[in-house]
């Protein structure tokens, strides 16, 4: 897809978007000015009645834009960052043309190592449902045989693969690598790195999920917790 269609498709999304948004709030004051008006208490007055209606209509209009808000959230997350792509594919410089077979793969070698950081921080999204922490493209350091790593901490890196299902199609698989000779640890979702993380803070062994110390390890990881936020506070 050129970048003049994907303007294109961009400026659509955006106004489709805005125009849900708004058509939430006049369905939503609509439904309140109806139900206000229809099922008010017969013994009020005029007044009270438009009244009650217009604060109904108000209520009922925040009420299904907040839910709209939350259907249309991932929405605009991917627009957002469509439009961060397309700022820095406009402002990056194409290489020149190879003179020379090894001019030619150098030129491959980093478009491999490109792609393969922007689909670990595309597929992050199966860990990281915030949205706002492991998609930053620019933390994945992509290497040319198509796996990505992404820095933590000092001696802690979490590993993306893609690997090919039963069908054939490539699955996203993430693993927690550290220095120390620990066995890589499979992680599914941004907590289970917070815990090994907290773990390793604590000096703890941080047994994968599923052993048999996870419960006394789990305890003192919350004992952990707690006193961290004592002295938050």
């Amino acid at each position: 897809m050129n970048r003049a269609v994907r303007h294109a498709t961009l400026a659509v999304a955006d106004a489709a978007t805005e125009g849900l948004d708004m058509a939430t709030v006049v369905i939503g004051g609509a439904i309140g000015a109806w139900a206000g008006y229809t099922y008010y208490p017969e013994t009020w007055s005029g007044d009270w009645r438009l009244a009650l209606t217009g604060a109904i209509a108000v209520i009922a209009a925040v009420a299904v834009n907040s839910m709209a808000g939350l259907i249309l959230a991932p929405l605009r997350r991917l627009l957002n960052k469509t439009r961060a792509q397309l700022v820095r594919t406009a402002t990056r410089t194409a290489p020149a043309v190879p003179a020379t077979l090894g001019e030619g793969l150098t030129q491959v070698v980093t478009a491999t190592k490109a792609d393969a950081a922007s689909r670990a921080s595309s597929a992050a999204w199966r860990i990281d449902k915030g949205d706002d922490f492991l998609h930053d493209e620019t933390r994945w350091s992509g290497y040319e045989n198509g796996e990505a790593s992404f820095f933590l901490a000092p001696g802690v890196q979490l590993h993306f693969r893609s690997e090919k299902d039963q069908y054939g199609t490539g699955e996203a698989r993430f693993t927690l690598l550290t220095g120390d000779g620990d066995q890589p640890v499979p992680i599914t979702n941004v907590e289970q790195i917070r815990h090994q993380l907290a773990a390793r803070a604590a000096g703890l062994p941080a047994a994968p999920a599923g052993s048999e110390d996870r419960d006394e390890e789990t305890g003192l990881l919350a004992e952990l917790d707690d006193q961290l936020k004592a002295l938050g506070a």
